[in-house]
This record gives structure tokens, C-alpha cells and sequence, in this order.
């Protein structure tokens, strides 16, 4: 199949697209277990090459155990592992996870960091996951570009780029203020449940009228 579409989205459009997804759904929420922006910041990092489902039965008992840094520090990486070794690359996202944890009690007084400037200094954390904690935990108008989103921005028309960077700074231009806190949330959701990687189900999607994918499926 065709992994662009046809022709860029106008302003109109985009307007059209995301009321259409807001409509559907007025308050979207990730779908990630978290209980404070520690632990935010830890289940975006486990989530990489994770379903958010799988992370979800690990960090439930994790976070009961260990919801700060410091309380991480206190588990151990041995004991992290015990919890998380459900999850893929576990040996290495425990290592960071733990030397983050170090990091953010001896240079952060323990509280996760509120730019992306600095969140990315810390191990395991990359542009995508700070991003999320941006958006999620304090409210900052900002689009984490995973697989889901690259892949819907460049099939509808919304935004066209080779790179989840490119992507994310022509959504960032293109997307209206009103709607970008949440369009994070919106295209991820889009993505997962109904335009798929493989099939998309554009027979039962929301903006099928406003998409340019050129390769629209029916039931």
C-alpha cells in the first residue's frame, strides 16, 4: 500500500479532521498506568517496543513498591528487574531507569524536570518519551511523534516528513493551538484502534471524508 497521501491537508481540513476526532472523544486520555509524574516518566520508558497493555500489569505492583526516586534507588536494580522482566529489553531499561533515578535525587531534589532540554540529559530518555511528560503531566503544547503518529501524519496529509522530528515540527506549525494538547492523544488512539499499520479500517473511521490516504479500505 501507499504510505503517503495524495496531497497535504488545508487549514480547513485540519480544523474539520480534529473536531471530527474531538467530537468522538472530548477529554482523551493515554492509556499508560501512572500515578505521578515520577512515574510517568518511568512507564513512558518502559513502554519503548512495549504495549502500553504489557507495561501496565508490571507497573501496577511496581509503583506500589517504588513511586519516587528515591524509593527506586531504595528497590534496587535486581529488585526493579523482578518486577519488570515481562517487559522487552528489561536488563537495559532497568539500568536506566535506575541510573535516572540517581540522577534525579542528587541533581533534582528527586522532582522530574520540567524542560525538555533537561529531561533528555537522562538515561533512557529520549525526545519522544520527554514529550509525553510535557504533555501528559504538565500540560505543555507539545506532540510525542511515535510509530502510530509518523505513520498518520504522513497517510492523511496532516504533515509530511522522513523523520519523526520533521513530522513532529510540521504538526507543531500546522496543528491550531486550540487542539494540539490533546491531538497527541487523538492520532495515537487513531492509530492503534483503527488506522492500522497494515489495514487500516477507514470504513469506520471519523475523518475517512477528510483523509487523502489513496488506498482506503471497506468492510
Amino acid at each position: 500500500m501507499t504510505l503517503a497521501a495524495k496531497r497535504l491537508l488545508t487549514p480547513v481540513e485540519i480544523e474539520e479532521f480534529l473536531k471530527a476526532l474531538q467530537n468522538e472523544n472530548p477529554h482523551p486520555q493515554g492509556e499508560l498506568y501512572w500515578t505521578n509524574t515520577y512515574t510517568l516518566l518511568v512507564a513512558v520508558t518502559l513502554s519503548a517496543q512495549a504495549t502500553d497493555k504489557g507495561v501496565n500489569k508490571a507497573t501496577a505492583p511496581l509503583f506500589e513498591a517504588a513511586d519516587t526516586p528515591q524509593k527506586m534507588l531504595y528497590l534496587g536494580e535486581d529488585g526493579l528487574k523482578s518486577y519488570i522482566k515481562t517487559i522487552g529489553l528489561f536488563p537495559s531499561k532497568a539500568k536506566n531507569i535506575m541510573a535516572a533515578a540517581e540522577i534525579l535525587v542528587e541533581k533534582y531534589n528527586g522532582q522530574v524536570p520540567r524542560t525538555r532540554e533537561e529531561l533528555v540529559t537522562l538515561p533512557g530518555v529520549g525526545r519522544k518519551t520527554a514529550n509525553v511528560v510535557l504533555n501528559v503531566a504538565f500540560g505543555e503544547p507539545t506532540i510525542a511523534v511515535d510509530t502510530h503518529l509518523f505513520r498518520i501524519s504522513n497517510r492523511t496529509g496532516l504533515a509530511f516528513g522522513k523523520n519523526p522530528e520533521v513530522v513532529e515540527k510540521e504538526l507543531l506549525k500546522r496543528i491550531p493551538q486550540t487542539y494540539i494538547h490533546d491531538a497527541h492523544h487523538w492520532l495515537i488512539l487513531l492509530g492503534r484502534y483503527v488506522c492500522k499499520a497494515r489495514k487500516p479500517e477507514c470504513y469506520r473511521c471519523v475523518v475517512n471524508d477528510i483523509c487523502q490516504y489513496p488506498e482506503k479500505t471497506t468492510a
